[in-house]
């Protein structure tokens, strides 16, 4: 059985290799990625390392062959190739080949999604489906790191602003996600849908928990979104990045990251790591 990951020079890549190398030989692990050069010197010894972009899928059909399983791991939103024609591109590339099995990190709950940012997510969940391949999505919700700044300004004794009102956001640590991925690729039988996450906590929570964990005193304080704008503009953010936090904040608040399920624990076989505890591990590195 040969498994390969793409993007397997990123954080969850490298995270996902290292565990899935407890369960089966180096030997049988392919990482995909665009430059082998940094691969050589972030993976670990031992795997194949295949060049592929995601842009370009010749290389792409050259890297998959004689995969079985992969471990597909969603593009960054923003290149210059848009991010539906690079996940088109892995899709026909997997199926030319005749992947077996392909399990892709998407977008919580993206069935009923209607944020900008799910929208890619949901397109590349059609496309696996039309192609006939055997899969499963692994529909991540939020990653805590992606908090990082209200959680240093939080350490701090600094006050910060969201608008994302009492919406719930499933946080877990990026690590638990990459984990559980490459856990899901070992399964013999793996269900079609995974809904990844934490338990959801607005921000007045999150920003509990980081009082408790650093006993600082600080507002974590909601506002429109013109004020939440207006904060990241100050900051040195110019419109069009500001215009896509405020997105964010517009997705919380709609409950777009609110799905609680048990299917992270029950697939990493533990309890998802408490709040308070996440929080100490960002904060410590």
């Amino acid at each position: 059985m040969k498994y390969a990951i793409s993007a397997a020079t990123g954080h969850f890549g490298q995270i996902a290799i290292r565990e899935l190398l407890k369960e089966v030989s180096a030997s049988d692990v392919i990482a995909i990625v665009r430059n082998p050069d940094k691969a050589k010197k972030v993976l670990p010894a031992g795997i194949e390392i295949r060049q592929a972009d995601y842009t370009d899928k010749d290389a792409l059909v050259k890297a998959l062959k004689g995969i079985n399983k992969l471990l597909f791991i969603s593009s960054v939103p923003g290149g210059k190739v848009s991010r539906e024609i690079q996940h088109q591109n892995v899709v026909e590339a997997a199926k030319e080949d005749g992947v077996e099995y392909l399990a892709y990190t998407s977008f919580a709950d993206a069935d009923h999604a209607q944020s900008a940012l799910s929208s890619d997510h949901k397109f590349t969940e059609k496309i696996i489906k039309e192609s006939g391949l055997k899969y499963s999505f692994l529909r991540n919700a939020w990653y805590l790191e992606n908090e990082m700044s209200y959680l240093k300004a939080g350490a701090a004794g600094q006050d910060a602003v969201y608008a994302a009102g009492d919406g719930k956001i499933g946080f877990a640590l990026e690590r638990e996600y990459a984990v559980a991925a490459a856990k899901v690729m070992i399964l013999d039988s793996a269900k079609n849908v995974y809904e990844f996450g934490g338990k959801p906590v607005t921000y007045a929570e999150l920003g509990q928990a980081v009082k408790k964990v650093t006993g600082q005193k600080f507002e974590f304080k909601n506002v429109s979104d013109d004020e939440y704008r207006q904060s990241l503009i100050d900051a040195g953010f110019d419109e069009m990045t500001a215009g896509i936090f405020v997105g964010m904040q517009d997705m919380m608040r709609a409950g777009e990251l609110d799905v609680p399920s048990s299917d992270l624990s029950d697939v990493l076989g533990h309890e998802v790591t408490p709040l308070t505890d996440a929080i100490k591990e960002v904060l410590n590195r």
